[in-house]
This record gives structure tokens, C-alpha cells and sequence, in this order.
């Protein structure tokens, strides 16, 4: 049976009211057309922790990210990986991984991790507290404030990229956020960085589904 949560997202995206071709007035953006590399794309940060073949841990940040949904209540969570990075092969390698939301706090951490690569020895120049996942054998960092503990379960190639999609196993969530469901998260808590080229801190809550009309 399908969520309610579901329904109202669908009911949304049909309502003639937001058919963008009977929207009047209002303010239309003026666009030009540009190439294709100047593809943009607004992205959540996320530090993925592996483990190396040592036993060690190993992250790097990652920003190609997203969910899908599976079925019933379950998420896959969907991350693309370009080159031959130590991350992507420990993934391949393993099937499993942390996904560490990146907080304006940690952005000096999500930095020096970008910089530093794996071929140049341990990332270990500066100070940050590892820990291991509650439910999947992962490092985990203990300054993130949302964890996914994945599980790779299919896998996607396009030219040198490949896209994991991976069951969720577990979510450790900062305990100073109150929430029903996935539709019911306040970011502003999490203060996630967005990337897109440049870091970018998130603004205001607007609302929910629901909550605005436009005038025809």
C-alpha cells in the first residue's frame, strides 16, 4: 500500500494548478542558452567512510548523491563516483560504507579530506574522532550529525563512472532533531553544505507540500 506521503507529493506535481503552462504574471526568469559542461547541479555533501584493505579507515568526499525508493517504507540511497579513487574501489571491493552528512562545521574537515589524497599516505594530519557503524562494519565520524550505514545492492556504469545503489541499514541521526519521517526533517538542524562548484550553507525553512498556491 502506498504512503499518504507519496499520494500528496503525486497530487502535487498533478494539480493543474501548478501546470506550468497556466501560470500568468508573476516573475519569469530570463534564461540563455549555455554549453552542456556548464552543467549545474545543486548537491548535498557527504564524507564517505571505507575500509581500506589494511583495515584502516579511509574517507573522502563525495557529493553525486541522492535516494530512490525501493518499496514499502525502504530507501535506497543512490551515490556516483567518477575515476579510480581509493573510495570507489573500496566500495566495489567491500559493498558496504558510511555516508557522513557534511555540517558548515565540518566543512574544514570535508576540505582537507578533497585535498588529500589516499595515494599520499594517512589522512591523518588533522584531529578527527572515528568510530564504527551500530549495525554495518564501517568508520563512521563522530562530528557528523547524520550517518547512513549502506550496503551496496546494484551497481550502474556510465564511462568511468559507477553509480552504487545501496539498501539502508541504518541511520544514526543527531538526537537534538525531532522527527516523524523522512518528510519531516528540519535541515536547518543538520545545516548541511551544499556543493555546486563552491560551498554553499543552506537558508530558512519555507514549509511543506502544500503550503503555497499560485494565482492563476
Amino acid at each position: 500500500m502506498e504512503r499518504p506521503e507519496f499520494q500528496k507529493i503525486k497530487d502535487f506535481c498533478e494539480d493543474d494548478l501548478y501546470d506550468s503552462a497556466e501560470i500568468k504574471g508573476g516573475n519569469m526568469a530570463k534564461r540563455r542558452s549555455v554549453d552542456p559542461i556548464y552543467s549545474m547541479c545543486v548537491q548535498p555533501s557527504f564524507i564517505i567512510g571505507t575500509n581500506n584493505e589494511d583495515g584502516s579507515a579511509n574517507f573522502a568526499p563525495i557529493t553525486w548523491a541522492s535516494a530512490t525508493h525501493e518499496e514499502g517504507d525502504e530507501y535506497l540511497f543512490v551515490i556516483s563516483m567518477a575515476g579510480t579513487k581509493m573510495t570507489k574501489r573500496n566500495v566495489i571491493r567491500t559493498g558496504i560504507f558510511s555516508a557522513n552528512l557534511v555540517s558548515t562545521d565540518m566543512l574544514p574537515l570535508m576540505d582537507y579530506f578533497g585535498s588529500k589524497h589516499a595515494k599520499d599516505g594517512a589522512k591523518d594530519d588533522i584531529s578527527y574522532e572515528v568510530v564504527r557503524g551500530d549495525v554495518l562494519d564501517v568508520p563512521v565520524l563522530n562530528e557528523s550529525r547524520w550517518v547512513y550505514e549502506c550496503e551496496v545492492v546494484k551497481t550502474v556504469e556510465t564511462g568511468d563512472s559507477t553509480t552504487f545503489f545501496c539498501r539502508i541499514r541504518n541511520i544514526q541521526m543527531d538526537e537534538n532533531l525531532v522527527c516523524e519521517d523522512t518528510f519531516d526533517v528540519d535541515l536547518t538542524v543538520l545545516d548541511p553544505v551544499i556543493y555546486s562548484g563552491r560551498y554553499h550553507s543552506l537558508g530558512k525553512m519555507l514549509g511543506k507540500i502544500g503550503d503555497f498556491k499560485m494565482d492563476r
